[in-house]
């Protein structure tokens, strides 16, 4: 089968076994395409709670599909390909996170939406990269303890400096790669080109974008901005699909090191699967769990709109 004929076979599968499709913007554009919806993690679950379908297939990672099920958990919720995880998500285990806690009292602890719900059932409250600042602003304490990943905590705490903030030492493989050198390089390569760029990066890195933002930030500039030329300092999928978005403007990767291999492992056939009944995996999360991931998620939305 080509391209195209496994595209048109899942989207006449998924009308006939009412699934609705998420595809995450680091999937490729040969899956963006047969999406419902396509965008954030936590975008996309909340868009999968409110469609009407009771079948929700997620192209994406594992902590993705656990989040659309606590926000669904009337409708069943599957993984495109069982062996997509976040090296970040899963990094911090639950005895690690309660012996942070005992070193940090006082502190609140918050919750990246890249963790495990197992995680979430520890925390206080999730954010996500665009909801962070705002939720942290509006948290009633001054001292804070940011879970996983310290990159996005400092650029938190870089806006909200009257507040106090602990880290744990983890965060994005891919992003934290990232260097000043790669900058220098690029924008050697590209001297007109405008520096767009994640705040999972190093902090070093950050300072020197013309825009910071989540990845739906990203693109939402790229696409209104007046500048021709763009730098991408996240995952390389967000510079294709901008190309083919934006035909008249141009994008380049920060570097070819920022591809997610978890993310890359879905692939068309994984999802045609799935719709077969022959693929995926149904996500099934205790009971404790659901009810204790929903809490947190439920406050950030309190929070955070």
């Amino acid at each position: 089968m080509t391209i195209q004929e496994i595209q048109k076979e899942i989207i006449r599968l998924k009308k006939e076994k009412e699934f609705c499709i998420l595809a995450h913007a680091y999937q490729g554009q040969e899956i963006l395409e047969i999406a419902d919806y396509t965008g954030d993690s936590y975008g996309l679950s909340v868009q999968a709670a409110k469609d009407s379908r009771k079948h929700v297939l997620m192209c994406g990672v594992r902590f993705m599909a656990e989040t659309c099920k606590v926000l669904s958990p009337e409708k069943r919720v599957y993984l495109a390909n069982p062996s997509a995880g976040c090296p970040m998500a899963e990094q911090l285990d639950l005895e690690t996170l309660r012996n942070l806690k005992k070193e940090h009292p006082g502190y609140m602890t918050v919750a990246y939406i890249n963790t495990t719900s197992e995680l979430k059932t520890e925390c206080d409250v999730c954010v996500t990269s665009s909801s962070a600042v705002k939720i942290c602003k509006n948290l009633d304490t001054d001292k804070i303890l940011f879970i996983p990943d310290p990159n996005l905590g400092h650029y938190v705490s870089s806006q909200i400096p009257e507040k106090q903030f602990a880290f744990y030492t983890g965060g994005c493989p891919r992003h934290l790669i990232m260097t000043e050198e790669d900058v220098k390089k690029a924008k050697a390569a590209h001297p007109d080109a405008l520096f767009l760029v994640h705040p999972e990066c190093r902090p070093e890195v950050v300072a020197q974008a013309d825009y910071v933002g989540s990845t739906t930030g990203i693109m939402d500039y790229a696409r209104k901005s007046a500048a021709k030329e763009f730098i991408i300092g996240t995952e390389n999928s967000i510079v294709e699909h901008l190309q083919f978005e934006c035909p008249k403007k141009r994008f380049y990767p920060l570097s070819v090191m920022l591809t997610c291999m978890n993310m890359k492992v879905t692939t068309l056939m994984d999802v045609y699967h799935v719709l077969n009944g022959t693929g995926g995996e149904e996500m099934i999360l205790p009971k404790p769990v659901m009810e204790g991931a929903s809490r947190c998620i439920r406050r950030m939305i309190e929070l955070g709109g």
